[in-house]
């Protein structure tokens, strides 16, 4: 399993170099705490537990409310959505699916029919499930086609946690892995990152990438192609093309947190120029190049989503989380979203070592946030015009 795949925990939070953090600071008193005190499975395997619908339920009310200032058209749109624990894929907010699932970008087949859930329902409609076959035959943390509707995906709450401790498990060296406490270790990460409130940006990160497939299919399609047949030949490893990422993200980290536009204008104007150097003095084909631009189109949009619309819950007068939300002891009603912004920010700055495609959320995050500040109306353009964040970004500066 490539590093990168879709179905990797730490892909949704983005907080890698936390997780050791969040390690170093679990005490002798933490140490204390049995692996086996933690749940080592979903509470509720069959069905979605009334936590679970509290949290998709809270997606869909925080979407539909807000989304249109974000996206135009993201909050009315009908997206639904899968969630899935070790056991079951659940669908809810389309009725009478076909079977299986289309995995993109070669729309291979999985799956099997999905069947109504027994005895439940989800806001009053049925919501529909299927055994997952065998591990890693899972919709994964991201979009699939059903029939001809675009679907979003993610873990359950739950099954993210355990799981999320199992990568934890995994990075530890095996004299370890049964001493240090994963499990708690993995609860004290998702505390430090923003808990339920970034689950719930998580869900909508993944509904925007079926909004960028509904508006820009061929595009996201490409991303996906692009990024599969040419990751293998990106120079990561090499020094001096890490160095020159470095600058990049420096740069654009230093121009989302300047004070004054005119500083802000200046530090992109020297990241396009950075960019244009390192790019020349690593002699990137077109391929590479596109890799970077698709990517920071396709990921960086989602992550930029995923934390705007987290603003917009915390800061909007009036907007209130659903009732149902209160009984989730990891939500937060995301008032802690400036510490989480100021995090990710500086973020950025650690990811020109990354061996993934994860530099490309940050690169193409900051790159949207310096067009909120400079062009305003960009969000009108980049999914339906054929144009990159970065030519959008040299149009605002010059």
């Amino acid at each position: 399993m490539k590093k990168t795949s879709k179905h990797r925990l730490i892909r949704l939070f983005l907080f890698l170099p936390l997780a050791v953090t969040a390690l170093c600071l679990l005490g002798a008193g933490a140490c204390a705490v049995s692996n086996r005190v933690l749940p080592s499975q979903s509470a509720v395997l069959n069905r979605l537990s009334e936590l679970d619908k509290a949290r998709a339920a809270e997606a869909l009310h925080l979407r539909r409310e807000l989304g249109d200032a974000l996206w135009p058209g993201w909050g009315t749109a009908d997206i639904p959505m899968i969630f899935y624990n070790e056991d079951y894929a659940f669908l809810v907010g389309l009725s009478d699916p076909p079977a299986g699932w289309l995995k993109i970008p070669e729309f291979e087949s999985r799956g099997g029919p999905w069947e109504a859930v027994p005895d439940d329902n989800f806001e009053g409609e049925e919501y529909y499930r299927q055994p997952l076959a065998s591990a890693g035959v899972t919709p994964e943390a991201f979009i699939v086609r059903i029939g001809d509707r675009w679907v979003s995906n993610l873990l359950t709450a739950d099954w993210m946690e355990i799981n999320l401790g199992n990568e934890f498990r995994g990075m530890l060296p095996p004299p370890l892995q049964s001493i240090l406490p994963y499990r708690f270790a993995a609860r004290a990460f998702l505390s430090v990152t923003g808990g339920h409130d970034l689950y719930i940006g998580a869900a909508l990160h993944e509904s925007f990438h079926a909004y960028e497939a509904i508006l820009a299919q061929d595009r996201l399609l490409a991303a996906e192609t692009v990024y599969n047949r040419n990751a293998a030949r990106y120079p990561y490893n090499d020094p001096a093309f890490a160095k020159d990422w470095q600058t990049e993200l420096d740069l654009l980290a230093d121009a989302v947190q300047a004070g004054k536009d005119t500083e802000t204008i200046d530090l992109a104007r020297r990241f396009l120029e950075s960019r244009g150097k390192r790019r020349m003095a690593a002699n990137l084909d077109a391929a590479l190049i596109d890799l970077e631009r698709l990517k920071e189109w396709e990921e960086g949009l989602a992550k930029y989503t995923e934390l705007g619309i987290w603003r917009s819950a915390a800061e909007t007068s009036g907007y209130a989380p659903l009732p149902a939300m209160d009984a989730d002891p990891g939500f937060s009603n995301y008032a802690n979203f400036k510490q989480i912004w100021s995090q990710q920010i500086d973020q950025i700055r650690l990811m020109a070592k990354d061996d993934g495609d994860i530099r490309f959320y940050y690169s193409g995050l900051a790159q949207a946030a310096i067009l909120d500040r400079l062009a305003p109306g960009w969000r009108m353009r980049i999914l339906t015009e054929d144009v990159w964040l970065e030519e959008l970004l040299r149009e605002a500066v010059n």
